[in-house]
Order: C-alpha cells, then structure tokens, then sequence
C-alpha cells in the first residue's frame, strides 16, 4: 500500500530534483499545447496579409449568365435576376457561404452598340457604348452635374444615363448631351435607342468593387488598333433594360460575391479550396462561374505546408533535447539516491521496488506540473491544433523516465569503482551503437527516395534529425579520447601536473555520454541557421535574377537617349539598355521559315554596359564571354541560349545558323553558350535567347530598348519614372509617324522592393518565428545539456581535485585543470552539433519545398563564415558556463567534505 504521505515527504526531500523533473515537464507539455496555437496564430495573420495584397479580382467568385430572353410573363427580367443574388448564395458550401462579405448584382446590355451624337462627332470619335445597371450605385457615387437616371423614365422618352466623369471628358459630352445607340452591323436585333446624359459623376471610392466589373464604369477601354472604337459604359435603370429586352436585345447578368480577408481560417484553408473545386463542378447549365480565389489559398497552403515541415523538424529536435534532459536528469536524480535503492534491495525489496517507489514520487510531482504546462499554452494565442494524442504521450513518458532509469540504473548490489583507466565498451553497447549508425543511414537513404508530403508531421522526417544527431554523437565520443591520450602521453614528459592530469582525465571520462543530447541542441540550432542562411542568399539571388542592378525602368519603347537622362540624374551612376521580346518563333533563314521548334523569349542586352553596370552594382551576376562580342563583326551573332532551346537547335541542326525576330527584323545568330537562367528573363521561363546589343548589325531601323538597368545610390523612383515617361514620349514623338495617345507609364522597379517583397508577407513570418525560436531554443538547451554534462561527471572531478588539493594544488591551477578537462568535451559537442546542423539541411532541403519562400527559385545552402564564428563564440560561452557551474557545484559540494564522506557519498 503506497502512503501519500511517505511519497510527498520524499519528494520534499529530493526537492531540487522534482523541481528539475517538474520544470521540464511543464516546458515540453507548454510547447506541445502552446506552440501549434501560436503557430496558427501567425498563420492567419500572414493569410490574412496575403489575401489583403491581393487584387480585388482574385477574391471575387463571379456567376455570369447566358444571353437572356424576357421572362414570359411579362414581369422584370433584372428583379427576378437580382432575387438569385440570395440563392446563388445559399447554394454555396458552407465555409465559403460564411466568408463572404460584399456581393453585387449587374445588369447589362450582352454587347454594346455604336454610339453617335454631334459632341462626338465634334472630335470624330468612334465610340461603343453598353448600358449597365447596378444596385447601390447611387451610393457609391458622387454627382459632378446632373441628375442619377431614375424610374420615372418612360417608354418612347430618351434613355436616361449617367458617365463618369472620366468617360463624359474623353467622349466629349456632359449633363443634357443627346446621343443615339444604334446596331454597330447589321447581325442582332436593329434596336436604335435615343439617349440623354441625365448626370456626370465620380466614384466615393475608386477601389469599391461596384465599379470593378469589365468593361470598367469609370474608364474607356482604348481601342486596340486602328479604326478600332473606343468602348465606354454608361449607368441607367433596371426598367430600361427590361424595356431593351422585351424589343429583343439579349441581356447579361452577373453576381459577384467578394471574400473576406479574414473570412478563410487556417484550419479550415483545405476545406475552402476543395469547396471551391466544388463549386466549379457543380456551377448550372446556364450559368459560368468565374473565380481565382482559390490561387492564393494554394499558394498560401503550399508555403504553410513548407513551413509546418520546417517547424516539424526544429520541433523534433527541442522535444528530443528535453527529453535528453529529463533523461539526464533522472540519471542524476537516481546517481544522488543510489545508497537508498542499494539499502532497499538488501532489506528484501523486489527488484522493481525501487521503481515503483519512484513512480509514485513522478506522478506526484510532475502530473500537476503537466496539467500546468497545457494550461498555460491555452491561454496562448491562436486555434488549438489537435495535439491531444501527443500531449498525452509526452505526459505518460514523462512520469516514466524516473522508474525506467530507477529500474536501469539503480545497482543492484555494491557500487563499483568509476574511476578506472579504460571503460571498455561491452559487445552490447557496441552492437546498439552500429544499428544506431545503419538506422541513421537508413533513414536519411529513405528520406531522399521518399520525399514528404508537406505540412504532415512525417515520422521519418522527424527522426532522422534525432538519428543523425545520436549518431554523430556516438562516432565522436568514439573518436574523441585518441587525440587526447596522444596529447596526454606528450604532456607526461613536460614539466607541470596540470596539463597531464586534464587532458588523461578528459580521454577517460565517463560523463561523456550525455554528449548526445548537447549534440542535438546545437544541431537544431546550427540547423535553423543554416537554412535561415540559405533562404536569405537564395532570395538575393532571385532579387538580382529580377532587377540585376539597383533598378528597372521598363514600359513599352524607350528613346535611346533615355539612359543618358537616367545618368544624370542624383545617385545615378549608371545605365544600361535591355530590349525583350517575349514569344519570338526561331526561323531557319532570313526569309522567316519557321523552323518548327517553339518559341523563346528573346532578350537583347549591351554586354560590356551590361557587366559595367553589374560591377557598380555590386549585385554577384557573371556576364558570359559570349556577350562581350564587339561590335563590327560578321557572321552570325554569338547567343546565349537556355539548354531547353539548345536541344532543339541541335536537333534540328540549327546550333550554327539561326535566325530570330527583333521588333521586326531578323537577326542570325549561333549558339556560343547555354545557361539555365538569365538575368531579366522573366521568372518560370526555361526558353530564352540572349543577344549581344553591341555587336548588332547597323540596319535602316536600329532596335530601341524596352527598358534601362540602373545603378546608383539613394535612387528616387519618382524621378526615375518621370524620366522613363519622357523617354517614352521622345520615341512616340520623335519619328517620321507619331502616335495620337499617351502610351502607358513606365514600371520602375528596385532591387530592394522585390527583395523586400521576397521575404514579407504570407507564410515568411511563421518561417522567421521557427528559425529564432529554434535557433534561441537550440542554444538555450545546449548550455543546458552541457551543465548536465558536466554535474554528470561533477562526483568524480571533486573527489579528484580534492585529493589534488590536499597535495597543494593551487587554486589557479585548480582552475586550469577544470578548464583543460572540460574544455575537449564541450568543445567536441558544439562542435559535433554544428557539423550535424550543417549536414541536415544538405539532406532535407531537397524535400523541404522552401522555395516556396524564395519566389520559385531553388535553396541552395552553402558554407558560411559567419556560422564559423557563431560555432566559436558559443564554444566559449558553453566552455565558461560549463566552468561556472562546475565552480558553483564544487563550492556547494566543498570539496573538503567529499573526501571525507567517502567515495560514494
């Protein structure tokens, strides 16, 4: 009968220990209750972040109807159409039925028709117009003049519309303008519609979704050729569409529903795409739906698989320290009572008493620090994740460390001596060890063949950190005592005890077996560097794959004199001209014949302005000798192509003589070099063709740059934009035709927006908050495990140097002994764990999926200096804590006493 009494005096009286037991308890159940709420907490902040960024339309889901008839009762065609708004609705699955937060409903003419009217003939503008009517339209506009159309119109008047007031300025009209709607052929119903501008307005707010339908309310769509008309659209009232039906123009109706940016939790992000897989099958015969939402909730889940597997491996390797050390504290714990088991066994107790009496003792103790530990990760942040099975494992594990090493460990009779020369490794230890290293093996072989399914916690995934590490550990704790009897052996014949006695005492120790759990410490941290490293060059790399300098000025066509502007401008030190030409067909000669093999995007370049520019920027891009060709030479142009490109050039026998379109001229050019990627070829292409720009042969029509590299400091983009804009204009201006309208704008993009791009938003900050809480975590259980590396061996390193100091060893030299004797332990450890943490992400990037964080481009983790230099600084900072807390054992221990008490006291 176990006494609850006896138990709670005995756990007082081993205080510290429980308290030790207790403690770690509550961290690990804390972090496997607290820690996915968290985790899902950052989650939703990044989708919600990332569903904000997006544009309007890819959270809209937008039904649109065939052309309609006229209900056969005569009734409004638009109210029966805007009563589905609801139905439509109400059939959706639940979770995306929740999320919605705007909806509107859109009647409109199926086409427009031409436009015709003395204000328009005034500028001989040739104009399409549509009628639209929108439900809380009103509302969302504001009145320039005029009056909104009303339903007092009747049939027989003129039509009442409303414009924007972008729409009335370029077609030239205002309030009171009359205009006619006639068929723009002579196919369709010959509806002619007389019209009166009632009202001119402006939007309350541009970006309000009323006005996102296509063609836009508040813009005229610009013609796309010559004798091409312009297409606005005019506002006017259900009546009149219903009135334009019944003489047999077709309708158009449309019910766009807009989603929430907090409408899709992260736990219900599967369920919300395969609805919107649902809803796509399942959309009525007569209706289409239209919808890219369920884009960014991919691209978001695929980042967030990322990251969890990411998590789920830093993860595994904390919770497998912890429980290293509560394994090494058990140990410690069951070392400090070994008279009591030993007294217990020889009064006639069960061999299992000893354990069971220790179960007793755990479960008291560290069953209400468990129940703590949930307690405290509920009031965390964030949706629980279903971590029940887990928390219960860890709970049941935990209360079983003490009896299972009370059970292991306890001696059954006399203790034996600790101290001797040699600890020979018996055939078992041996035998444990080398299925150790053929598991780790194993597991890494089967890893890499596998892969992962991302975001499941993948069993092997989280051991082979475990194994690795546990292997790592037992080659160096057979490896690292030869270099030491060596080194022993030279300081035996050198003056002085200090150096012989620490470096024999460090080849020999037996407190060397909690290295492992100091090796997996410092591995998950190691490892949380490295990839954070990797991640962050990756993403440079992709950075300057984009803008190869400090900045891209690109629009359409730009003056050549555009770069001598841009170099004048304040901070800019150079530019360089870039020409592309996406999708061009390669021809076998200079008459066009297609040469039957693709297209490529055609990239035209300066190559020395090119690798000047690069230099000034500083930006780690290799400008291939081909490109560097001068200028004046014959014969085909030397290229760099994309290797998909190559194979079908050589297959076709075209690697010498092929011929590609420039703005229309045909350039021949050969292949002189292949290269995977290119700068400025645009992100996902795998078929490109680069030309060197200066050695272009002189034609009647010189080809004119899309765009200018820039390089400088302290750029402003306003003024890099303006001057792109006036390079635009001179070439539209400046020929022997000109172009009657302003192009559009030129894009000016820097280096450190799209970096800056790269690494914010999504699922990034889930990934940061992994890499810092692994990294911090690794290292704070890394000093740990080293102090219990170290109190391990604390016994034996007393008795030691209290005999030494009775023999007048100094303090000083009491001091360095400690250091030269704790020094190759700690030092192999961190220094294992790095090794191990470096090694990990070579094998499990591959199956990591973390280009997901890097903009498509691929992880490449390589060495970096500043990890030397971490590993250094926190060998120094575990040596002078392991020193410390020896320091602060033996001064509590005083060591007078340990010799005195006994051996084994």
């Amino acid at each position: 009968m176990v006494s609850i009494g006896a138990v709670a005096r005995r756990v007082r009286a081993y205080g510290g220990q429980f308290l030790l037991l207790a403690v770690l308890t509550l961290i690990v159940t804390l972090l496997i209750s607290g820690m996915p709420r968290v985790v899902n907490h950052l989650a939703e902040q990044g989708l919600r972040e990332h569903l904000t960024g997006q544009p309007a339309a890819r959270r809209d889901l937008t039904y649109t109807s065939a052309p309609l008839a006229p209900v056969p009762d005569g009734g409004s065609l638009t109210q029966a159409r805007q009563a589905e708004l609801d139905a439509l609705q109400a059939a959706m699955p639940p979770r995306i039925r929740e999320a919605v937060d705007r909806r509107w409903f859109v009647a409109e003419e199926y086409a427009p028709r031409r436009l015709t009217g003395p204000d328009l003939a005034a500028k001989n503008l040739l104009v399409d117009l549509g009628l639209r009517a929108a439900p809380g339209i009103s509302e969302a506009g504001r009145l320039v003049e005029g009056r909104w159309p009303d339903d007092a119109w009747e049939p027989g008047q003129p039509v009442p519309v409303a414009l924007s007031a972008e729409v009335a300025g370029r077609f030239n009209v205002r309030a009171g303008s009359r205009l006619v709607l006639r068929p723009p052929g002579v196919d369709g119903p010959q509806v002619v519609t007389p019209l009166v501008v009632a009202g001119v307005y402006e939007p309350v707010d541009p970006s309000d979704g009323i006005w996102a339908g296509l063609p836009s309310l508040l813009e005229v769509v610009e013609p796309p050729g010559d004798a091409q008309p312009f297409v606005g659209v005019g506002v006017t009232t259900p009546a009149v569409l219903d009135a334009l039906a019944a003489a047999g123009l077709p309708l158009r109706f449309t019910w766009r529903y807009r989603m929430a940016a907090d409408g899709i939790g992260i736990l219900n992000l599967t369920e919300a795409i395969d609805s919107l897989q649902q809803m796509s099958r399942e959309v009525p015969a007569d209706r289409t739906l239209v919808q890219g939402f369920d884009i960014p909730l991919r691209e978001f889940a695929a980042a967030v698989a990322a990251a969890r597997t990411v998590l789920a491996v830093i993860a595994a390797g904390a919770l497998a320290t912890l429980a290293g050390l509560m394994a090494l504290a058990a140990t410690l714990a069951v070392r400090r009572r070994r008279d009591e088991y030993v007294l217990l066994r020889a009064r006639g107790g069960a061999a299992t008493a000893g354990a069971r009496r220790s179960l007793a003792e755990s479960g008291l103790a560290i069953l209400p620090a468990a129940l703590l530990g949930w307690l405290l990760g509920t009031l965390l942040p964030g949706p629980a994740g279903d971590t029940t099975p887990f928390l219960v494992a860890a709970v049941v594990l935990a209360v079983l460390v003490l009896p299972v090493t009370t059970l292991l460990a306890a001696p059954a009779g006399a203790v034996a001596r600790r101290d001797l020369i040699r600890l020979r490794p018996s055939a078992r230890r041996l035998t444990v060890e080398v299925f150790l290293l053929l598991l780790a093996a194993l597991a890494v072989v089967l890893l890499r063949r596998r892969g992962l399914t991302l975001g499941e916690v993948d069993p092997l995934l989280v051991s082979v950190p475990v194994l690795l590490a546990a292997a790592a550990a037992v080659l160096a704790l057979r490896a690292y005592p030869w270099p030491l009897r060596l080194v022993s052996r030279l300081a035996a014949r050198t003056r002085g005890s200090v150096a012989f006695l620490g470096t024999a005492r460090a080849g020999r120790s037996a407190a060397a077996t909690p290295l492992v759990v100091v090796v997996l410490a410092v591995a998950t941290a190691a490892f949380c560097a490295v990839v954070a490293a990797g991640i962050e060059s990756s993403r440079d790399r992709v950075a300057t794959r984009v803008v190869p300098g400090d900045a891209l000025v690109s629009g359409e066509r730009l003056a050549p004199d555009t770069g001598a502007h841009l170099e004048q401008l304040p901070g800019v030190r150079a530019a360089a001209a870039v020409l592309e030409e996406p999708a061009q067909q390669v021809a076998v000669d200079q008459v066009g014949t297609a040469a039957r093999i693709g297209s490529a995007n055609v990239l035209v370049v300066d190559g020395p302005a090119l690798e000047r520019l690069v230099r000034s920027a500083g930006v780690d891009v290799a400008v291939p000798e081909a490109l560097l060709a001068p200028a004046g030479g014959t014969g085909p142009l030397p290229a760099v192509v994309s290797p998909a490109v190559a194979a079908d050039l050589a297959e076709a026998g075209l690697e010498d003589s092929a011929f590609v379109t420039v703005q229309g001229q045909r350039y021949e050019f050969r292949v002189a070099d292949r290269a995977a990627s290119f700068p400025l070829v645009r992100p996902g292409s795998d078929r490109f063709v680069v030309l060197p720009g200066q050695a272009l042969p002189s034609r009647a029509a010189d080809p004119v740059p899309t765009g200018f590299l820039v390089a400088g400091d302290d750029l402003d983009v306003d003024a890099l934009r303006r001057v792109g804009d006036e390079g635009q204009s001179r070439y539209q201006s400046g020929g022997a035709v000109t172009g009657g309208e302003r192009p559009r704008g030129v894009d000016v993009l820097t280096w450190a927006d799209t970096r800056r791009r790269l690494g914010d938003g999504g699922a990034n900050g889930l990934l940061a908050f992994g890499f810092v809480a692994g990294a911090a975590g690794g290292t704070v259980l890394g000093l740990l495990a080293v102090a219990f590396t170290v109190l391990a061996g604390a016994r034996a390193r007393g008795q030691v140097l209290s005999r030494l100091r009775t023999l007048g060893l100094s303090r000083r030299q009491w001091r360095g002994l400690l250091l030269v004797e704790l020094a190759p332990l700690v030092g192999v450890s961190v220094l294992t764990g790095a090794l191990v943490g470096a090694v990990l992400p070579l094998l499990l990037t591959p199956v990591l999926g973390l280009s997901a964080f890097t903009g498509g481009g691929e992880v490449r983790v390589s060495f970096e200096p500043g990890l030397v230099a971490a590993i250094v600084a926190l060998g120094a900072v575990a040596l002078g804590f392991a020193v410390a807390v020896e320091a602060l054992n033996n001064r509590r221990m005083r060591l007078g006493e340990v010799l005195r008490l006994g051996e084994e006291s």
